[in-house]
């Protein structure tokens, strides 16, 4: 029985990431061969936390900063953090982790890979992804297009990596964001592996076209993008969106591959 445990930092706000997850997970507890549950868990409004009798955890994204606070429940997130790497370096038995955007810049910052900032504008739309040497043997990236695209959503970005803390660490860099020439700004990091069982992205790998189709159609959703990135951003959004070869392709890949390999290697089980 894998159990899973989905890490809720949304904090209440409303979101299409948490329903992108569950479907996710609920798509691939429904293949022939898995047995298992999942769990949700508020994070940051109820402080709700799992604990280590769980397989696998996906962290979400969330609002507002990624950087350090006095919060009770991120003092108890990192302690969870801390708690998976310390049993994995001593089990057998591994616990896997993907971190999703705010996840992944908090864990990021937190040990030291490199400088989460504040962007000086919101990075958002469907952005492509480059990805790097490692980027190009990552299991999870495999059947992905150079570049793959995937929904980018963010104020914050993770930039000017700490190369020898990462070496420390024996992390690996595996994508950056897309090219500009135009634009005399360091390009920030966008996806690591952290370790053989944990890895995350600063892009939204969960997102569907149909459901972010629905809800940026909205009218009080396009009016916002509008207002704050021109009808020609939105448009284009649009676009992207509903092209098979870029938001779908990449939600099928990139988390049911995680998904996959963690069952492969603590249930034994061989999925195509």
């Amino acid at each position: 029985m894998l159990k899973i445990a989905v890490l809720d930092m949304y904090e209440g706000h409303a979101n299409e990431g948490m329903r992108c997850i569950r479907q996710l997970i609920q798509d691939f507890l429904s293949k022939e061969g898995i047995q298992g549950k999942y769990e949700v868990f508020d994070v940051r409004l109820k402080n709700e936390l799992p604990d280590l009798s769980y397989d696998v955890f996906i962290s979400s994204g969330g609002p507002g900063s990624p950087l350090p606070s006095d919060a009770e429940w991120e003092k108890n997130y990192f302690r969870l953090i801390h708690d998976i790497f310390a049993h994995n370096r001593t089990s057998e038995n591994k616990k896997f982790v993907f971190l999703i955007c705010h996840s992944f810049q908090m864990v990021s910052n937190h040990f030291g890979l490199g400088i989460v900032s504040k962007r000086k504008s919101t990075s958002f739309g469907v952005m492509p992804m480059h990805r790097t040497d490692d980027g190009f043997t990552e299991t999870c990236f495999s059947g992905l297009p150079e570049p793959f695209y995937a929904v980018d959503s963010r104020d914050y970005q993770l930039i000017q990596p700490n190369w020898k803390n990462i070496d420390e660490f024996g992390a690996k860099i595996l994508a950056h964001e897309k090219i500009r020439p135009e634009v005399p700004l360091e390009r920030a990091v966008m996806a690591i592996r952290f370790s053989d069982e944990i890895i995350g992205t600063q892009f939204h790998p969960e997102a569907d076209s149909i459901g972010m189709l629905h809800h940026y159609q909205k009218e009080e959703k396009k009016k916002i993008v509008i207002e704050a990135f021109g009808e020609e951003k939105y448009y284009q959004m649009l676009a992207h969106l509903d092209d098979p070869d870029k938001i779908t392709l990449t939600e099928s890949i990139i988390i049911p591959k995680f998904l996959e390999r963690a069952a492969e290697q603590l249930m034994g089980v061989q999925l195509a």
